[in-house]
């Protein structure tokens, strides 16, 4: 749960940079969240999930 909320507020602050200092357009803003909302009712939802798990736990057993 930690997990996803940061993820979700991670890629809010990308997406605010994005409109701010990319030229990203409010619609394709919103095509981009509705893109997320429906593939996270799809079959692919735990494969991605599983996947973004595996690449925190990378990051995080990174020694620096």
């Amino acid at each position: 749960m930690v997990l996803s909320v940061s993820v979700v507020l991670l890629l809010a602050v990308l997406v605010w940079f994005l409109i701010r200092f990319a030229a990203l357009r409010g619609w394709q803003a919103l095509i981009c969240i509705l893109f997320g909302f429906y593939l996270a009712s799809t079959g692919a939802a735990p494969y991605i999930r599983h996947a973004c798990g595996a690449v925190a736990r990378f990051i995080a057993g990174i020694d620096a």
